[in-house]
Order: C-alpha cells, then structure tokens, then sequence
C-alpha cells in the first residue's frame, strides 16, 4: 500500500506538467494561431478590399484563366471559403474587380484631360491615358470589356461602366462642341461615339497583341506607338477621340 502511494506522488508533477503544456497549446494567442495556419487577420470590412487587391494581383501575374476563388483566397492568406462569403461566386468577384478596372481607368484620362488646356490637346491626352492605361493594367483591361464573365445587374459594375461611357460622351460632344446626352442620341452623334471608341481601342487590342509590331518596323526610324496614335488621330481631319 505505501509502495503504490510512494508511486503515485512520484507520478504527480509529470501528469501536472503535462496538463500545463497541454492548456498552453490550447490558449496561445489567436495570432499565433493564425500566423501557423498561413492566415491573414482582417477586419470585416478590410478583408472586402484585401481580397479584391489580391485578386487584381493574380489577375495580372497569372490571367484571366489563373484567377479562380481559391487563387485569390490563397493570395489573400485567408480560407478558401473567405472570397465566396464576400462576392457568391467567381462571376461576382470579377464583376466588383471589373468595376475598380473602370473606376481607375475613368480617374486616369479624367487626370490627363484635367492637364490639358485645349480641346485638340484634351482629347489627344485622354486618348494617349486610354492606351497607357490598358498597358499598365493589360489584365484588368481585358477583363473589363470580358462582358460574358461579368454581372452587370450588379450596382457597382453598372455604374461604373455607365460613368465610364458618360465620361465617353461627353468627350465627344465637347469635341463636336455640342452637348452630348448619354440618355438619348442621333444617329450622327452615336457614330461619332463610335468612330472615337473604335479607333482608340482598336489600336490598344492590336498594341497589346503585338500586331502593331509589323507597323512600326516598316515606319520611320525611332516612330512609337504613341507617335503612331497621334499621327492616326490627326489624319482623321483633325478631331481627336475623346475616350
């Protein structure tokens, strides 16, 4: 009987310490916690953002076909089930991605127009930050005008791709020096849109593609893609696009 008492104090403290290591592991600090699982931690509504930046992020580097939910959510270091809970499916992220895409690109030739003085002037810079735009951003370019992989029911998407075509109108109408209504047009004007939008984006395509490439072998020594734009926007009488 003491031999068993004897043994069974000897066995206290390692049973006590093992309790103890036990109940550490358990209540280590949440961030330990997160930093060995390889997530992020985020607020709510920070986590709404980081997910759209890190789906811009793999948009860039590995395309269209490499953006998938559990891409971003492995850019992202959060769950796989994280971008889901936030935008539904992947149709519903591209869409609110594509509505930064047109946000940004509205911004940036409104910048460019802004540093302009006269009309000739602004519609060239609106037209050359159309292009550089799209060579900044060759993915989110893409993606904006993907039309079949976007919701545009979706508020955010459908104004900003109104406000985009709106900025485009009024381009035009002050180029014509006419007022322009986005609303309601005449057959004249909806050309003009047209012409304008036609001309600035097929070239952008064609410049992202490298077709221009053939082109500007052939021209003068030195030509740029840029100086080829001005020179394709002047011999149109005149008349810059105003995207």
């Amino acid at each position: 009987m003491a031999r068993l008492s004897r043994e069974s104090r000897a066995s206290r403290p390692a049973t006590a310490r093992a309790r103890r290591l036990a109940k550490a592991a358990t209540e280590r600090p949440a961030s330990r916690r997160r930093k060995s699982s390889g997530e992020t931690p985020y607020h709510h509504g920070d986590l709404h953002e980081a997910l759209l930046k890190a789906a811009e992020r793999v948009l860039e580097r590995d395309g269209l076909p490499g953006l998938t939910l559990r891409a971003v959510a492995r850019e992202a270091g959060v769950s796989h089930a994280a971008p889901t809970h936030h935008f539904g499916d992947l149709t519903g992220l591209l869409s609110e991605l594509a509505a930064i895409g047109f946000r940004q690109f509205g911004a940036a030739m409104a910048a460019a127009r802004a540093s302009a003085t006269t009309p000739p002037e602004r519609g060239m810079a609106s037209a050359k930050a159309y292009v550089a735009y799209a060579q900044a951003h060759p993915g989110m370019y893409g993606l904006m005008f993907r039309s079949e992989r976007l919701d545009y029911s979706r508020p955010s998407l459908h104004e900003a791709s109104e406000a985009s075509f709106a900025g485009l109108a009024r381009g035009v109408g002050a180029s014509r020096q006419e007022q322009i209504s986005e609303e309601s047009l005449s057959l004249d004007q909806a050309a003009a849109i047209a012409r304008a939008w036609s001309l600035v984006h097929g070239f952008t395509m064609l410049l992202l593609e490298g077709r221009l490439s053939k082109i500007l072998d052939r021209a003068p020594e030195g030509t740029s893609a840029e100086m080829l734009l001005d020179a394709m926007v002047r011999s149109t009488g005149g008349r810059p696009p105003r995207p």
